[in-house]
């Protein structure tokens, strides 16, 4: 059955973390839903070459029109981790039991959000202390899956078995 997925991006978005989950994603007939403040933006990765067009407003979305919440890493989690609204819509997910696919930056935003108390969570070493002293423990590994609900990958070069275990959650 195809899911909903809802990807948090906005500009300076690692380009591979972005568009190879987003295409396997599509190409397994699910629907990804570009969500960020502004309707209609276009944004680019760090590499600067494709755009990506913001579908939906965050405040136009609930988190029960969504199976799954995508943040792909880079920059962009980054702006987003003093954003009260964008917190909270992490925190929905979170408590909704939704699927949480995190990419390597994408966990500090998690750590923002305060979910990560008592859950096992991976991304690049540098993160580590950070991740711990949210409450998160840390595994250096290129894919940690918390309960279906939280599934974490390092970096871009873990992404083909990021993909294949996203994909394998969301036909559950």
């Amino acid at each position: 059955m195809p899911k909903r997925i809802a990807v948090l991006v906005t500009h300076n978005f690692d380009d591979p973390e972005y568009f190879e989950p987003v295409n396997a994603f599509k190409a397994a007939q699910h629907s990804v839903c570009n969500i960020e403040h502004e309707v209609g933006k276009v944004i680019y990765g760090q590499q600067g070459t494709l755009a990506v067009i913001i579908d939906r407003s965050i405040d136009q979305i609930n988190v029960h029109d969504f199976d799954a919440l995508l943040i792909p890493g880079g920059e962009s989690p980054l702006h987003f981790t003093s954003d009260d609204q964008v917190i909270k819509l992490i925190q929905d997910f979170n408590a909704a039991n939704k699927t949480i696919l995190s990419l390597c930056d994408a966990s500090l935003l998690l750590g923002a959000a305060d979910i990560l108390q008592d859950r096992i969570i991976t991304s690049i070493r540098d993160h580590a202390p950070w991740l711990q002293n949210a409450g998160g423990r840390y595994y250096d590994a290129e894919l940690v899956n918390d309960n279906n609900q939280l599934i974490s990958s390092r970096a871009a070069e873990d992404l083909p078995v990021f993909i294949d275990e996203c994909l394998e959650v969301l036909r559950s």
